[in-house]
């Protein structure tokens, strides 16, 4: 089954207060989104990249990487005012450059540690599985509250945070996102939570996160990710 990356950019990051989008800050002297194109350029398991970045910067990332000169590329398109409607623009993209059945892997730029190790592991959850997601246990005690008051404690053996890449065969993610746009009331922020919404039938299947794949969001992240990528070396 043919694998398409997607590296979702479309944000600006007010977080960050960076002035420009957060995925053209640079981790080690090179871009976040240029970092994730990367890893997924080098993956045996992934056939095609697709980037989303922001309204304004398309030309300038797509000059960028054709600069680098990665293969898997295949295009960078503008993404939409939310995560979902840069989703659903990406996946409009890949149905129509080849309708049918193929795998959809869904990256944050603003995750630009992600390794080898999770992708070969999305793309082989694939070959079997309908959606997965990538995540880690959680190690903290977390509680429920109510009006700033703690209501419950959930058993946190049965707590994860989720990561990206979250994976799915395209049928499944384009129909997931078909319901949920018809629903002015749901504003999704991630894809799977998209799938066990509106595709309550289908299992959402776990993939080993890791540490290091941070989310680079407010400016201390940058940081954070710098020492890890140091660490690393």
């Amino acid at each position: 089954m043919r694998m398409v990356a997607v590296v979702l950019g479309g944000g600006v990051g007010q977080r960050l207060g960076a002035g420009m989008p957060k995925q053209l800050l640079t981790l080690g002297g090179t871009t976040l989104i240029e970092r994730c194109v990367a890893a997924f350029d080098r993956a045996p398991g992934v056939d095609e990249v697709l980037v989303v970045m922001a309204r304004g910067y398309t030309g300038q990332v797509e000059a960028m990487l054709a600069g680098a000169g990665y293969r898997k590329v295949t295009a960078v398109i503008e993404g939409g005012a939310t995560r979902p409607d840069s989703t659903r623009a990406a996946l409009a993209a890949i149905a129509a450059r080849a309708p049918g059945e193929c795998g959809v892997l869904l990256h944050d730029a603003a995750r630009p540690l992600v390794d080898q190790q999770i992708i070969a592991d999305c793309v082989a959850s694939l070959q079997v599985h309908d959606a997965a997601g990538v995540a880690v246990p959680a190690s903290d005690t977390m509680v429920i509250t109510e009006n700033g008051v703690m209501h419950s404690v959930p058993p946190r053996e049965k707590l994860f945070r989720c990561q990206t890449p979250q994976c799915f065969r395209l049928p499944v993610i384009a129909r997931a996102h078909e319901l949920a746009a018809a629903d002015p009331g749901f504003a999704p922020t991630d894809d799977c939570g998209v799938v066990l919404r509106y595709l309550p039938d289908v299992a959402v299947h776990i993939v080993p996160g890791s540490e290091r794949n941070i989310k680079v969001t407010y400016p201390h992240d940058l940081a954070v990710a710098e020492a890890l990528l140091e660490g690393a070396d």
